[in-house]
């Protein structure tokens, strides 16, 4: 579950007031108006919640209490977590960075085909589902653009996973398609080396390296020619001569040669398209979720005390109801709710442990 501020998704759509509450017809006259930032993100979800394809992890719902500032977006549980931990001693040999590489690849290019830059690809980002493929999730800071390509001028994502372009000290657009090859080009790196090519403690330092240092390849772990090339291509630092994903599908590393080649972008990729009744329907409108949980777990436990005394009078093992399952070490963990009272409390828009029962989806959802 991932959790978004409405008040933060309105500040980064550059709009600093609250539009209309929705449901509020307002008669204008003229051409139609541009959408406010929340039914910008509507519009967003709506698409998210049609993609469909296996190398993508699948938004399941995404709930909305109306007083409160939060949305709540249920995605798929990848239970095997992410694809490997950066830094690492023991890299991916070529043969498992290649096979992993090529679900990147086709899952990019499904989501570029959809028009939707990712913009925080890495491996923390990639989830290894039960037969063994990637699927790349975490859509926080994606963006939706139109045309052939986003011009995007905002610094967002992992630090050493940065463009270098991203990093002037000139205010510019720059491609979002090459934001995310260089990205992945970083993470090809980890795949194979277990470490990204730029590193270093203090943020100023990591992005004066990577806007001004080469990139070196290690020299301790031996990696073909074809891969050299393709790594370098991809950190190429001048975003217009940066190797872009159709060529990159193509290159002789990826493909063994023509030996393993992806398929086409017809074969890969369909448009997603929403109709209005679906991007109306793209949210469900809880009118209080904390009561919610709170009434349907008093109904289960037959019990109407204090529910909050559960967790010291019980004691919890992780697969006995009302247990709050918290993340796994890859961050991905069941669904869990936090009360609006403990949620003030708590910094930031991560999920943490509380002294709460757990809610199944079907009950929520039902």
């Amino acid at each position: 579950m991932k959790v978004l501020s409405k008040k933060r998704l309105m500040r980064q759509a550059g709009f600093p007031r609250r539009p209309p509450p929705r449901g509020t017809k307002v008669v204008t006259e003229g051409p139609a108006q541009p959408k406010g930032p929340l039914e910008r993100v509507y519009q967003e979800i709506a698409i998210l919640k049609k993609l469909d394809h296996p190398n993508v992890v699948k938004l399941v719902e995404v709930l909305d209490d109306p007083s409160e500032d939060h949305l709540y977006m249920v995605f798929e549980l990848v239970k095997q977590g992410a694809v490997m931990e950066i830094p690492t001693d023991k890299p991916l040999t070529e043969d498992q960075a290649r096979f992993y590489f090529q679900d990147l690849l086709r899952g990019i290019e499904f989501l570029h085909y959809q028009k939707i830059i990712h913009r925080d690809i890495k491996p923390s980002n990639l989830l290894v589902g039960e037969d063994g493929h990637i699927k790349i999730a975490d859509f926080g800071v994606s963006n939706q653009f139109e045309g052939a390509d986003a011009l995007l001028t905002s610094t967002v994502g992992t630090p050493a996973f940065l463009a270098p372009e991203t990093l002037s000290e000139t205010r510019k657009n720059f491609s979002g398609k090459a934001l995310d090859v260089w990205a992945m080009g970083v993470t090809l790196y980890c795949f194979v080396f277990g470490v990204c090519p730029f590193m270093d403690e203090r943020i100023l330092s990591l992005h004066q390296k990577i806007k001004t240092q080469p990139v070196e390849l290690p020299e301790h772990i031996d990696v073909s020619e074809d891969l050299k090339d393709l790594l370098l291509k991809m950190l190429d630092k001048n975003p217009e001569t940066r190797i872009s994903v159709p060529y990159i599908k193509v290159h002789p590393w990826v493909t063994r040669h023509g030996a393993e080649p992806l398929p086409s972008e017809d074969e890969n990729c369909t448009l997603i398209e929403v109709t209005e009744e679906e991007v109306e329907n793209s949210v469900k409108h809880i009118p209080s979720l904390a009561t919610v949980i709170l009434v349907k777990t008093m109904l289960r436990k037959r019990s109407f005390g204090n529910p909050f005394d559960w967790g010291r009078r019980e004691e919890r093992c992780p697969s006995a109801p009302g247990t709050l399952l918290t993340k796994d070490k890859a961050g991905i963990g069941k669904y869990c709710f936090i009360h609006s009272n403990q949620r003030k409390q708590e910094s930031g828009d991560s999920m943490r442990n509380m002294d709460l029962p757990f809610v199944g989806e079907d009950e929520v959802l039902s």
